[in-house]
């Protein structure tokens, strides 16, 4: 029995108005019979990308990429189901060796570099933020929720009420930040910087916070794995005076595929800490932990939890309490709701010091901190002048237990403004 030769398929091509899944279904029916035409499989790739079939369609193409490597029509639809597909960068190879080609007419070509510009543009993306807001804080300057302290002299306590400087002082801020987040993508790594200056001010002078941070990470990921390492620095002046500066390096590795709903992650954290005013508390501090992040295609909520392990090694032998260790535990979801998103974070931390703190503290015990705290916000995009910005809506409560009293403290604070993108 003779085999039934492929048809021409050129008299098979669409009109502007011809059902590409009709065409789809008889291109099918001729598929024994074209098995070696680079033209059909050209031809069906093209159907099965018109109506969406993306895995179908990137194999169709291939197919008459192989049997024919010169078919232009084949690799420019090939690029495009590549790029529709979320592979960017294998996508843009097709547009390197398409513009390769010195036989294409120039109209063409044209609209090919078009197409690769475009694609670029989205290997890089910088954003820019501003936010303002105003609230109110029951605790400004973070302190102690006790107004006398207890010490102890010869095994017999004494109380001592605190001066009006070192009691909490409540009352209404304003908050302002600007940040930046650049992003460049490469074909097996994510490079990423990100900065923000934030301030915080109120009719408490000695109160004003203003904190610059900065940080750089490069990320390398495959379907079943990724690494990710991090630079980062951390700048708080408090009242107009440097109080505090952290460097950092984060390493975080994510374990399993990317694809399922669930990934485990290893984290690492060292951080070098500088107290301008009281250098004696310098220290080093280092973190070790591991988590799970999941998503719910279903509800879009997103939820991750993570356990950490602490040691804050002092830098002088005379640190208040020495050493420390402890652990620390952070529960982040987001969900959208009521026309915007609610995402919320929980911390539970626990750190107990070495060494006694002091003699004149419940007769030099330990100091042992506990400290839990919340954060939630609701943010709602909504138009003003033309213009996409977000509302928000963010509530913290932070309470810290200790068994010396001087270091129990609790801060309860709210605030709506606005965050502007562009």
């Amino acid at each position: 029995m003779l085999a039934v030769a492929c048809p021409d398929i050129r008299l098979l091509y669409p009109e502007e108005d011809r059902d590409w899944s009709e065409l789809q279904e008889e291109l099918l029916q001729l598929f024994d019979q074209c098995l070696s035409s680079s033209e059909y499989f050209a031809l069906l790739g093209a159907a099965e990308l018109t109506i969406g079939n993306l895995s179908q369609a990137i194999q169709s193409l291939e197919r008459a990429l192989l049997l024919d490597p010169d078919n232009g029509a084949a690799l420019i639809d090939y690029g495009e189901a590549l790029f529709e597909d979320g592979q960017l960068f294998a996508a843009l190879e097709t547009s390197t060796l398409l513009e390769a080609r010195e036989n294409m007419p120039e109209g063409l070509r044209e609209q090919i570099v078009e197409r690769r510009l475009r694609w670029e543009k989205l290997t890089r993306r910088t954003l820019w933020q501003a936010e303002l807001s105003g609230g109110y804080d029951n605790n400004l300057n973070g302190a102690p929720d006790n107004d006398r302290v207890e010490l102890t002299l010869s095994g017999e306590p004494i109380y001592l009420a605190l001066s009006e400087e070192f009691r909490s002082v409540s009352g209404a801020l304003f908050n302002t930040s600007l940040s930046v987040d650049h992003m460049r993508l490469a074909p097996d790594l994510q490079h990423r910087w990100y900065g923000r200056v934030r301030g915080r001010f109120s009719e408490d002078d000695a109160s004003d916070v203003v904190q610059l941070t900065s940080r750089y990470s490069r990320t390398k990921e495959t379907r079943r794995s990724a690494s990710a390492q991090g630079l980062g620095l951390n700048h708080l002046s408090f009242a107009g005076q440097n109080f505090f500066t952290g460097t950092d390096f984060v390493q975080r590795i994510r374990i399993g595929s990317s694809l399922s709903a669930c990934e485990m992650f290893l984290s690492g954290a060292a951080q070098h800490q500088v107290w301008h005013l009281q250098r004696q508390l310098d220290g080093v501090e280092l973190r070790a932990g591991a988590g799970i992040f999941c998503r719910n295609n279903h509800n879009a909520l997103s939820y991750s939890i993570e356990m950490s392990a602490l040691k804050n090694i002092a830098r002088e032998d005379f640190r208040l309490g020495g050493d420390r260790g402890g652990w620390l535990a952070r529960m982040q979801w987001g969900l959208p709701a009521l026309g915007g998103v609610i995402s919320s974070q929980i911390e539970i931390a626990s750190i107990l010091d070495d060494q006694g703190y002091s003699v004149l503290l419940d007769n030099d015990a330990r100091r042992r901190v506990s400290r839990a705290s919340i954060f939630f916000q609701y943010q709602r995009p909504v138009s003003i002048l033309g213009r996409d910005v977000d509302i928000l809506v963010n509530l913290f409560h932070q309470e810290q237990k200790s068994n010396l009293k001087l270091f129990e403290v609790d801060d309860l604070a709210a605030a709506l403004g606005a965050r502007l993108s562009f």
